[in-house]
């Protein structure tokens, strides 16, 4: 985090240290940023239940390590009986937020996971002047029918407070998975978040309610996409959901929902210069605790047209965001395609001479290549996921 509210990823890190890993910076950006901006910025989006009574201190502890997006959830992650602490928890906290001196400039973007349309209107009311530490709600189990409902509270909430308000609706409703009705509740949806596109932050996929749909749960060495009816819906999804055409919204990628404390075991290597050769062993380390899932997974997220991801463990955290920076060889491809000379078409070369690039099929994704090059930066010549990691993690 930057003074002044704004934000950056690899912020966290010191100068001289992001100088050694980027050919360009991330750019700074704020929570009032346009929107396309903070779609692409939310990176690894950190859900925590709005129970937890540390939650001003959670917050405050997990922008200092370089996180720029959260879920403060009271749905699914919350008992049933605990949703009036839980409520009555946050409007605490945001206050314990507000209240702390220079805390402001250190907040990540924030957004409440509700249950019902009612929760909307309830807290930013409940919330009073402590709203503007708030960028939106997430939308549970979001189809038309359920969806309006949401998005009428969010601009009622919006009117009442005066300040923008975001929806990131998750897509994880029976209707959407099974085939006979996917269709036309996909429709359904793309009527619904066009009709109020521009609070429409992005849209999130619910993978745990779909296998859950059918008793199934991966195991740590499979992907969302070796679930082959979980990978139909993300492809159906992108497909209706993510064109490239100016249509389509930001679609994140799923949750990984294993974890284990990756921390402790790297941070004796972290004594050591994160540019040195040791700094291998860290890929090895992270395939060695099941980590190779994730690490594929982020992967095959971007192969399949999702941008950041849903996460409940801040392990997770760094890996997706290393992930995410655009690579020398990426960002190098993406501005000869997108040359202002070159905008009639023909077929180029790669200055790493190892592709060729066709500039009129290649510059869609080229155009979103270096949108995330702003967002996440551009990695120097020769750094890899693994020197961005190793710097990314806590400190011994």
């Amino acid at each position: 985090m930057l003074k002044g509210g704004a934000m950056r990823h690899f912020g966290h890190l010191a100068a001289e240290t992001r100088e050694e890993l980027f050919h360009r910076e991330p750019q700074e950006f704020t929570a009032d940023s346009p929107a396309r901006t903070l779609a692409a910025a939310l990176g690894a989006t950190l859900y925590s239940p709005a129970t937890r009574g540390t939650l001003a201190d959670d917050v405050l502890k997990q922008a200092a390590r370089g996180v720029v997006s959260m879920v403060l959830c009271l749905e699914d992650s919350i008992d049933d009986r605990d949703v009036p602490a839980g409520e009555a928890n946050l409007v605490r906290q945001f206050r314990d937020l507000a209240d702390r001196p220079g805390a402001a400039g250190q907040i990540p973007l924030l957004f409440i996971r509700v249950r019902t349309p009612g929760q909307i209107t309830d807290l930013v009311r409940r919330l009073g002047e402590t709203v503007r530490l708030l960028s939106g709600f997430v939308l549970p189990k979001f189809t038309e029918e359920s969806g309006v409902p949401f998005l009428e509270a969010l601009s009622q909430a919006e009117a009442s407070c005066g300040r923008r308000l975001f929806a990131m609706p998750v897509l994880e409703s029976p209707e959407l998975l099974h085939l006979e009705s996917r269709v036309e509740t996909l429709y359904g949806i793309s009527r619904t978040v066009d009709k109020y596109r521009d609070r429409v932050l992005a849209l999130r996929l619910g993978v745990t309610d779909f296998c859950s749909s059918y008793g199934l749960r991966r195991a740590p060495a499979m992907t969302a996409y070796d679930v082959q009816i979980v990978a139909a819906v993300i492809a159906d999804v992108v497909n209706v959901l993510g064109r490239a055409d100016g249509s389509g919204f930001v679609v994140t990628g799923p949750v990984w929902e294993y974890f284990r404390h990756q921390e402790r075991m790297f941070k004796p290597q972290l004594r050591r210069s994160p540019f040195s050769p040791e700094a291998e062993d860290l890929r090895e380390a992270l395939l060695e605790r099941d980590m190779d899932g994730l690490l594929r997974e982020i992967e095959l997220d971007r192969a399949n047209g999702l941008q950041g991801k849903t996460c409940i463990h801040p392990t997770h955290v760094p890996v997706v965001h290393a992930l995410s920076v655009v690579t020398h060889e990426e960002f190098s491809d993406a501005a000869d395609i997108l040359h202002e000379d070159r905008s009639g078409g023909g077929v180029l070369r790669s200055a790493y001479t190892n592709k060729m690039n066709e500039v009129k099929p290649h510059r869609a994704w080229a155009e979103r290549t270096l949108h995330r090059a702003a967002a996440f930066g551009v990695a120097r010549e020769g750094i890899s996921f693994v020197e961005l990691l190793a710097a990314g993690l806590p400190p011994a």
